[in-house]
C-alpha cells in the first residue's frame, strides 16, 4: 500500500498499481477531550492520506473524513483523549513519526511485511490488491497481461490512474480493493474487478518502534470496539465509499 505504479502492456495497456497518495494542504481535524482525573490528557495525533478513501480522504465540506479516522476519534472519545487528525506527505511519514508530529500512523497501512519496522496493534483489515479493468477490455484474468506486459510506469495518484482508464490511456488499474470500489462508484463507465487478486496484505496500526505503551492502549480499546459491536457500526457508514465489511478480520474471526 502506499505507493502507486502504472504499468504500461502491449499496445497501450496499463497497470496502475497504488496504495496512497498524499496531500498536507489542508486544516488538521482535531477534537478535544478532558482527562477525568485533571491530570495531562493523552493525544492520539493521527498521521493519514487525506486520498485514500474510504480510509482517509477529504469530504465534500472540506473536513477529513474515513473509516479509520471515525474509528480513531471514537477510540479518543472513549478514553477520554485529545483527537488531532494529520495530513502528511507519505514519503516523510516516518520522519512525522520520528519528530513527533504524529504518533500513529491509522490509514490503512500496510502490516504485512512492515512487521518489524514499526510497533503494530493487531491487524484489523483483510486487504488485497485488486485489478480494475474496462467492463468491455477482453481482460478476464491476470494470465491475459503475461504475454504482453511492456512497461512499468509510476503516476501521482489514484485519480490519476481512474482518469487514464475511463480515457483509454491506460488499460488496467490495480489498487486496493476499497479504493477501487471507491473509484468504480464514483466515476462514469462500466468496469469490473478481476477475480483473483494481484496480492494479499493486512491493514494495522502503526506507532514509532519501541512505543508500546501507546499501542497496548490503543489496541485494548480497539479490541473493545470490535467486540462490542462499535466497528461494525462505524464500518457500515463507509460501505457506500467502498469499505468491504467482510474484510473487517477483527470481527470476522
Amino acid at each position: 500500500m502506499k505507493k502507486f505504479l502504472a504499468m504500461a502492456l502491449a499496445a497501450v495497456m496499463v497497470l496502475a498499481l497504488a496504495a496512497c497518495g498524499s496531500k498536507n494542504d489542508t486544516a488538521d481535524d482535531t477534537g478535544d477531550a478532558q482527562d477525568a482525573q485533571g491530570g495531562e490528557t493523552q493525544k492520539l495525533i493521527v498521521g493519514f492520506d487525506a486520498e485514500f478513501p474510504p480510509f482517509g480522504f477529504i469530504a465534500a465540506d472540506g473536513t477529513y473524513d474515513g473509516f479509520d479516522l471515525a474509528m480513531a476519534k471514537e477510540l479518543c472519545a472513549r478514553l477520554g483523549w485529545e483527537y488531532e487528525a494529520v495530513a502528511i506527505d507519505w514519503n516523510s511519514k516516518d520522519a512525522e513519526l520520528s519528530s513527533g508530529t504524529i504518533n500513529c500512523i491509522w490509514n490503512g497501512f500496510t502490516y504485512t511485511g512492515r512487521e518489524n519496522d514499526y510497533t503494530f496493534s493487531d491487524p484489523y483489515v483483510d486487504n488485497s490488491i485488486v485489478m480494475v479493468v474496462k467492463a468491455d477490455s477482453g481482460i478476464t484474468s491476470l494470465a491475459d497481461f503475461k504475454a504482453s506486459l511492456k512497461e512499468v510506469v509510476e503516476l501521482g495518484d489514484y485519480n490519476m490512474g481512474f482518469m487514464d482508464l475511463a480515457q483509454g490511456t491506460v488499460d488496467a488499474v490495480a489498487a486496493d480493493l476499497g479504493v477501487a470500489q471507491y473509484q468504480i462508484a464514483n466515476n462514469d463507465g462500466d468496469y469490473v474487478i478481476l477475480d483473483e487478486p494481484l496480492s494479499t496484505e493486512q491493514y494495522a496500526i502503526g506507532f514509532l518502534k519501541g512505543n508500546t505503551e501507546l499501542r497496548d492502549a490503543v489496541n485494548d480499546e480497539l479490541l473493545k470496539m470490535a467486540e462490542d459491536g462499535t466497528m461494525l457500526e462505524i464500518a457500515q457508514k463507509y460501505v457506500d465509499q467502498g469499505l468491504v465489511l467482510d474484510s473487517l478480520c477483527l470481527i470476522n474471526k
